[in-house]
């Protein structure tokens, strides 16, 4: 799938089919978030790769959010390292990365906001001076009920030219 065609289909997706992603695709998802773009190449991140159902099951009570996180292939929750500045701007640039692999790989994905992020990272024995940024699960999905069309402003709302109010 190209990077435009990515961009312009891609979803949020919160319901799973039960069919597990091939270690290679995780791999390659997880690769994608490493070799993200940094400030100062900082690479203020780190990825906890979760399989394990039980933990994926775990998971549940932290993602306030996301309870769907118990039914996907795989999740990753996303440290970040504050003593680097621009530590949530880059790894959000690693998540998109990741997310738009996903979706080349037919592997749907939502970014879970809502968090009891102490809770989390109690749970899975991270640092206390580290930060979770968010938990990205993924997992295959029925194409026929997510990827589909979007709303989205258009162009004549969004785009201007030169100054602001200027229109394209």
């Amino acid at each position: 799938m190209e990077v435009f065609e990515c961009v312009s289909t891609l979803s949020s997706i919160r319901s799973y089919i039960q069919k597990e992603a091939p270690e290679d695709v995780v791999m390659e998802v997880l690769e994608a978030g490493r070799l993200a773009p940094s400030a100062h190449n900082d690479q203020p991140w780190e990825f906890v790769l979760i399989r394990d159902k039980s933990v994926l099951k775990g998971l549940e009570r932290f993602c306030l959010s996301g309870k769907f996180v118990s039914k996907v292939s795989f999740a990753v929750v996303v440290v970040t390292d504050p003593s680097s500045k621009w530590h949530e701007i880059d790894s959000t640039r690693a998540v998109q990365n990741m997310v738009l692999t996903a979706w080349s790989r037919k592997l749907g994905s939502c970014w879970i906001g809502r968090l009891d992020r102490e809770g989390l990272m109690n749970y899975l024995g991270i640092p206390s001076h580290l930060n979770v940024l968010t938990v990205l699960p993924f997992g295959y999905f029925d194409e026929r009920l997510g990827g589909g069309g979007k709303f989205r402003r258009s162009p004549e709302e969004v785009f201007h030219l030169n100054r602001f109010g200027e229109r394209i």
